[in-house]
């Protein structure tokens, strides 16, 4: 699996369908074969990067 951001690979799982990159430091959720993306703010709050990306980059593509 690639981060559709940095397209990096250090990725780690944080819960069930949850995963945060390494490399950019974006949250991941995989919902219905896409990634949901989200910036984790100072406060702990989540705010969504899906509107930064294409349906077909957000796309889970495993390797």
């Amino acid at each position: 699996m690639r981060c559709p951001n940095c397209k990096g690979k250090d990725i780690g799982k944080i819960g069930t369908n949850q995963y945060y990159c390494w490399n950019c430091f974006i949250e991941l959720t995989i919902k219905d074969g896409r990634f949901c993306l989200h910036q984790v703010e100072l406060d702990g709050s989540l705010s969504s990067l899906d509107d930064l990306f294409e349906e077909t980059e957000r796309r889970v593509e495993v390797e």
